[in-house]
């Protein structure tokens, strides 16, 4: 298995740019919110225990599709240094005892942009932040960051649609001759 895991900020395009990947190579997505979501059936956001069963349900759905040797599977994250470290060396530790194989890839954008992205209609329907205010307050609190990784490729959606990022990424790790 090949774990695809696309990272940064709110509002840079982590799903935009997965769901034009798997318009190009197949794969199965796990959207970070996925998690979320689940959580938010049981728990208020942030209440005790909410991250707890987020982050439980992300690595048992990386270790299940790990188990069963999911050719690909793509996945969307918010990683902050170092508040993310030990979740991502969880991850990292499930792909390395699959013996799986770990891609990360970290999405940026300018401020402004993410600001400008940030009310898009499909945030609101997905219950994702939507707020300028709230975004700017993430950018100030959080180091929203790569994952400290030699491997990590680092790729800008201001500067290119999210087809051509995802055809970058798809080269770079030549996803389109999966078995």
């Amino acid at each position: 298995m090949k774990l695809l895991f696309l990272h940064g900020a709110p509002a840079v395009g982590k799903l935009t740019v997965a769901k034009a990947l798997l318009r190009i190579v197949p794969g199965r997505l796990m959207d970070n919110h996925a998690a979320i979501d689940l959580a938010l059936t049981i728990f208020d956001f942030g209440a005790p225990g909410f991250w707890e069963l987020v982050h439980d349900v992300r690595c048992s759905a990386i270790d299940a599709a790990a188990e069963q040797d999911v050719p690909l599977l793509v996945t969307t994250f918010c990683y902050a240094e170092p508040d993310d470290r030990v979740q991502f060396g969880q991850f990292e530790e499930i792909v390395q005892r699959r013996g799986a194989k770990l891609l990360p890839v970290f999405l940026h954008c300018s401020r402004e942009e993410a600001l400008r992205r940030v009310g898009n209609p499909d945030r609101v329907a997905r219950r994702k932040i939507i707020s300028g205010d709230h975004l700017t307050r993430d950018f100030d609190r959080y180091d929203l960051t790569a994952v400290p990784r030699p491997d990590c490729i680092k790729l800008d959606t201001g500067v290119n649609p999210a087809e051509v990022t995802a055809k970058n990424i798809v080269g770079h790790f030549r996803l389109d001759v999966l078995p």
